[in-house]
C-alpha cells in the first residue's frame, strides 16, 4: 500500500520560512522522480518544484531562489523548504510519486497560510 504524508505546513507571516516533508511507503523510493505541488485557493494545482532519482532539480519560475527541493534516499522523505514566504505562495501543498510525474500517488495535502 502505498502512503505518501506531508508534514510542516501552518500559518506563517510574510518573509517567513517553512519545510515541508513527506515521507513515502509502499514504493521504490530512490528510483521515482518525486515533486511537491500546490493549489492556491480557487486555482487549479500546479507544480511547484520537482526532483529526479539522480538528485537533478526543477522549479517553478514562481519560487526559483526561495524554495529548495531535497530528498533522502534512505530516510524515503523528500523535503520543500520555503523561504521568502509571500501571501500568493497560500494553498494546500501536495506529494506526488510516480514513473513521470505528475504520478499516480498523492498525499493528502498540507495547508500553507501565509499572512501579510
Amino acid at each position: 500500500q502505498v502512503q505518501l504524508v506531508e508534514s510542516g505546513g501552518g500559518l506563517v507571516q510574510a518573509g517567513g520560512s517553512l519545510r515541508l516533508s513527506c515521507a513515502a511507503s509502499g514504493i521504490l523510493f530512490s528510483a521515482l522522480p518525486m515533486g511537491w505541488y500546490r493549489q492556491p485557493p480557487g486555482k487549479q494545482r500546479e507544480l511547484v518544484a520537482s526532483i529526479a532519482s539522480g538528485g537533478s532539480t526543477n522549479y517553478a519560475d514562481f519560487v526559483k531562489d526561495r524554495f529548495t527541493i531535497s530528498r533522502d534516499n534512505v530516510k524515503s522523505t523528500v523535503y520543500l523548504q520555503m523561504n521568502s514566504l509571500t501571501p500568493g505562495d497560500t494553498g494546500v501543498y501536495y506529494c506526488n510519486a510516480g514513473r513521470r510525474l505528475p504520478g499516480a500517488y498523492w498525499g493528502q495535502g498540507t495547508q500553507v497560510t501565509v499572512s501579510s
